[in-house]
């Protein structure tokens, strides 16, 4: 009888809970989060700018885990947490940003591109170290500046004297995490009179030089920022100066240049702007700018498009590569541009490089990088590809020291990721932006201070689990963003699904509902294959499972090679750096690589097998022998494809390709794992 009354009280209490869920729990998908409300307690734009869709949270609110928290901490061990110690850009020794008044006999990007990803990597992972080291060359930069408002490096000017402001506009948002972290006082005032400075600049002798010239859109982020923090209406003034100052990225056909950092980095520059001039040609022009140089060089995998260091025309090939520069430049644009347009497009971009094209520009230990990462890479040396690649150089080996900007400029990679996981909204909510295990912490609601406590191995697995955290019950909405991949999303809370019209691709479910300590929300996001074709770069067709793009497993043969005698002129060790303890490679396929993808007229699951395998003890998935997911296919041989003259893989055969080899079986890896890739693959009949 007892066992009976407890029964039907645990029934009556389920059907209670599910019943006042069903009454608090407001559901809807939504394109974007509405601006008509405002956030009460995080910075956004202040008016007249259009308001933020979505709000970056301030660092240390976000603590990743997983393999995100793995990759941060192997940034500290490795060549980001060390190149203080090893490169002779970061000599502090005649350094003119460690002087303290701009004298020195070296001192360009090189510190502030480290410190930018080096300070942000202390603040996340609470690393004293970092944290002290990072403030003892921010307090040089405060001393530097001088009466006028000018601060940094007094070397380097041009022809006229004039001072390249490209370095400072970095050191500019190295200075805004510190903010964020510390709220130092003499941030404000420090950037207020630098800004004071910049706007007597006279239009003839402003942003003139190359780097400055494309770059604007980087000082005018700073400009906004600092807006938001006082609302002083001659910034607004300063911010149509740097646009109209500005390189031209506002072209319906062309862009002002074709190097692939400033197309990565300074597409956005027009819809940010567009925030202040509130005409949507502006904004049109960053998505055309990001579709133009796709149309024209990236009918490839991986999220980017092949420019080398600058894209040539007939040049369009996979094995055409982008410099790390790029790669973590892109991501940065994405993360910014969700914020401002709420797109949904901007995040599948960032997810797109993040997890397919970045994690092999970089070896495991994070001790070594590459110049450049193209989608199909079969040799990863030291030798000159020119004219094969754009670049004379010995660019596409791991070396710590191979050019002096990639080497540095890597380091915001992971960090502005871990530090976009999460973001607030203009409702007083908060929004899983990218899907991570993780823990955020923020006032939300009324005020109240909520944790949400991330659990999944995405990309690698399609469910998601958050667990809220409170004292007290908060009322506040929780937005999931539903990937452009997946039209089959579903949602529980508390083990109840949660039912909606349509839980469509590229859109967000919005979950508002008076949350209590351990509610439990879970979303599956299900994967399936899809065969990517790429009709303007010879047929040829990339699979795709989920976010995730497929590469050939290839064998590699790692080869230590001497760093000293593979780098270029600009690239420095200290001269007490142990450069043993930093190897270099070169990379060589042990097996073949050059198979033709074999397809028939089934469907895709019945022509590929997914191989599910455990998850790496070590929490890093990004290698060939650690990724948790493998695909099994067949392929042929296309004997014609060869190593060609320059040294790489020769550009793609037409597909279909008639061969007379037989068919085999192969194995294909996530594109991330695989360092020595074909990710493009030529179709065979």
């Amino acid at each position: 009888m007892n066992k009976f009354l407890n029964i039907l009280f645990f029934s009556v209490l389920f059907c209670a809970c599910n019943s006042t869920q069903e009454q608090t729990l407001k559901l809807s998908v939504v394109t974007s989060p509405s601006t008509t409300a405002t956030n009460a307690f995080y910075v956004s734009n202040k008016q007249p700018l259009l308001p933020l869709h979505f709000i970056k949270l301030p660092i240390g609110s976000i603590k990743p885990e997983g393999w995100v928290l793995k990759y941060l901490q192997l940034q500290r061990d490795g060549l980001t947490g060390h190149l203080g110690e090893i490169s002779a850009w970061l000599e502090k020794k005649n350094n003119a940003w460690f002087s303290g008044n701009g004298e020195g006999d070296h001192g360009w990007e090189e510190v502030p591109y480290w410190l930018k990803g080096y300070g942000d990597l202390g603040y996340i992972l609470n690393d004293d170290t970092i944290i002290n080291e990072t403030k003892s060359w921010l307090d040089k930069v405060f001393q530097s500046q001088q009466p006028d408002g000018y601060f940094g490096p007094k070397i380097r000017p041009d022809k006229d004297g004039h001072f390249d402001l490209w370095p400072n506009m970095i050191m500019l948002w190295t200075m805004q995490s510190f903010y964020e972290y510390s709220k130092d006082p003499r941030v404000i005032p420090f950037m207020t009179k630098y800004f004071k400075w910049q706007s007597m600049l006279p239009d003839s002798n402003f942003l003139e030089t190359y780097w400055e010239n494309s770059r604007g859109g980087d000082n005018l982020y700073s400009i906004y920022w600092l807006y938001n923090q006082t609302g002083e209406k001659w910034l607004l003034d300063l911010a149509t100066k740097i646009h109209n100052n500005t390189a031209n990225w506002m072209q319906p056909d062309n862009l002002p240049n074709w190097h692939n950092v400033n197309v990565a980095q300074c597409f956005r520059e027009p819809a940010t702007y567009y925030m202040q001039a509130k005409d949507s040609s502006f904004l049109h022009a960053t998505y055309n700018d990001f579709n133009l140089v796709r149309t024209l060089y990236g009918q490839v995998p991986g999220g980017m498009f092949g420019a080398d260091e600058n894209a040539r025309k007939g040049y369009d090939d996979p094995r055409q590569a982008i410099e790390t520069c790029g790669l973590v430049e892109q991501m940065a644009s994405d993360e910014i541009l969700t914020g401002i347009t709420g797109d949904p497009i901007w995040a599948d971009n960032a997810e797109d490089v993040a997890f397919n094209t970045y994690p092999a520009a970089v070896m495991p230990d994070f001790k070594a990088l590459r110049y450049l990462t193209a989608p199909n890479m079969v040799i990863s040396d030291s030798k000159n590809h020119a004219p094969g690649i754009q670049n004379e150089g010995p660019f596409l080996m791991m070396n710590p020291f191979s050019s002096r900007c990639c080497q540095h400029n890597h380091a915001q990679g992971w960090p502005y990721y871990a530090e976009h996981l999460w973001m607030a909204t203009p409702d007083n909510g908060i929004a899983a932006i990218f899907y991570s295990s993780s823990e955020v912490t923020a006032k939300v609601g009324e005020g109240n201070d909520v944790t949400l406590i991330q659990t999944t191995n995405y990309p690698f697995d399609e469910h998601i689990k958050i667990e809220v955290s409170t004292s007290k019950n908060a009322n506040f909405p929780l937005y999931l963003r539903i990937p452009h991949w997946c039209n089959d999303a579903t949602v529980s809370i508390n083990g109840q699904a949660v039912k909606a019209d349509s839980m469509t691709a590229s859109s967000y479910v919005r979950l508002e509902n008076n949350w209590k300590n351990g509610d439990v929300i879970e979303l599956t996001l299900p994967m399936q294959l899809k065969l990517q074709e790429w009709q303007k770069n010879k047929n040829s067709v990339s699979l795709y499972y989920g976010p995730l793009s497929f590469s050939l497993k290839i064998d590699e043969d790692y080869k230590l090679a001497d760093s000293k005698k593979s780098i270029q002129w600009d690239s420095k060790w200290q001269p007490g750096a142990d450069q043993s303890k930093w190897p270099a490679y070169d990379i060589y396929p042990a097996s073949a690589w050059n198979y033709g993808l074999y397809l028939n007229k089934q469907p895709l699951a019945g022509q590929f097998k997914i191989v599910k395998r455990q998850w790496p003890a070590d929490n890093f998935p990004f290698t060939p022998k650690s990724t948790p997911i493998v695909i099994e296919a067949k392929g042929k041989i296309i004997p014609g494809w060869t190593i060609d003259k320059y040294g790489l893989c020769d550009t793609l055969p037409q597909s279909p390709v008639a061969v007379s080899t037989k068919e085999e079986a192969i194995e294909l890896i996530p594109m991330g794992a695989a360092r020595l890739r074909i990710s493009a693959f030529p179709v065979v009949e």
